[in-house]
């Protein structure tokens, strides 16, 4: 009886910083597990619309390694979180890294979609993310334009 409960208190002593670790992360698995069932949705739809065969199997074992793979991205936003926060100073690390896990999600999401519809849409990644940096750095490429302009007008 005392072997037990001793077996007991270690494996609570053990687990419990892996429980409070993952406690304050259970909404982005949430997220990530809707996002799953969405893409898996949409997926199978565009797949069915293309004439491709159904295969559950292969539906549920990509769809449990993208969950397998949240969780790996989760845990590794979660260590940065805890790690840089607070020599950083943004409090919200995970969910900018979530953002970015999330975002490439969202993308295979609408693509699904726009091909289950019949849309000739498709969104790019690197092109998405090049007309972001594009626009961000538009007003300093423009200021940095005129100013070699400006210089060759003047000599």
């Amino acid at each position: 009886m005392q072997e037990r409960n001793v077996i007991w208190s270690a494996t609570a002593v053990t687990v419990a910083p892996f429980v409070d670790f993952f406690e304050a992360l259970t909404p982005f698995i949430v997220i990530a597990i809707v996002l799953i069932i969405t893409d898996s949705r949409f997926g199978i739809e565009a797949a069915q619309k293309r004439g491709e065969t159904i295969r559950t199997s292969r539906m549920w074992r990509r769809a449990i390694n993208k969950l397998v793979d949240y969780i790996c991205w989760v845990s590794l936003a979660g260590v940065f979180s805890s790690t840089y926060s607070s020599i950083l100073g943004v409090p919200m690390l995970t969910a900018f890294v979530m953002l970015v896990v999330y975002g490439i999600e969202l993308i295979s999401i609408f693509n699904n979609y726009f091909e289950y519809k019949g849309l000739d849409i498709r969104i790019s990644l690197v092109k998405s993310v090049k007309a972001a940096f594009k626009r961000f750095t538009k007003s300093d490429a423009d200021i940095f334009e005129r100013k070699g302009k400006e210089d060759e007008q003047g000599e």
